[in-house]
């Protein structure tokens, strides 16, 4: 591994660390009683399994791009978004460990309702994930050719994303989940606008 990426996953774990403790509080003191722990098949549970795991290929996405192209407005995006998902990732683990619950699912996506429809084709588990094959080609590219595609995946990555924890706000019953979940939307939404910009720079468009 590279010094460069070694410091930035030191850097996505060093925000984990210290966030998850305030928020592990934060989710104790919404889920005082019994009836306020999550069953392992709430929506709470659900979203916090399937979000880790859709939030641990957009980390991958920014790694892989931050080494492919020297574009400094797309380096920063992908660091942005590589820190950021690194920390809500741990925190929804560390909600899984406080509840006591599986942090694997056994059928993705299946508290939205999906459960069966989700799972793509090659790889791609849930909605806005990409494929094991446009994975390997993204590490392949070089260049504004890299950036275009990463842009384009990431777009259709945050689509996804906003479509699960829209589901989460108005189905999880956790009060500090639903406002990380409404934090998704917001910024996710943001970063949207910023990658359709960035494309439009490069002549091209999202998917």
């Amino acid at each position: 591994m590279r010094r460069s990426q070694a410091g930035w996953i030191a850097g996505a774990a060093a925000a984990v660390f210290l966030t998850i403790g305030g928020i592990t509080y934060a989710v104790a003191e919404d889920g005082r009683s019994d009836a306020a722990v999550p069953a392992a098949d709430s929506a709470d549970a659900g979203f916090a399994r399937d979000m880790a795991v859709h939030h641990q290929q957009a980390v991958e996405m920014s790694y892989i791009v931050r080494d492919r192209t020297d574009d400094e407005d797309v380096r920063r995006l992908a660091y942005d978004i590589a820190q950021t998902q690194a920390n809500q990732r741990g925190m929804m683990l560390g909600w899984l460990d406080l509840w006591a619950l599986p942090k694997v699912s056994s059928e993705p996506m299946a508290w939205m309702g999906m459960g069966g429809m989700a799972a793509g084709e090659d790889g791609a588990l849930m909605p806005g994930m990409a494929t094991d094959t446009e994975m390997d080609k993204l590490a392949k590219l070089d260049g504004e050719e890299a950036e275009v595609f990463f842009l384009q995946l990431m777009t259709d990555h945050h689509k996804g994303g906003i479509h699960m924890a829209q589901s989460c706000v108005q189905q999880c019953r956790v009060d500090v989940e639903k406002r990380l979940a409404q934090g998704m939307v917001d910024a996710q939404q943001s970063e949207i606008g910023l990658m359709a910009d960035l494309l439009k720079q490069r002549g091209a468009a999202p998917r």
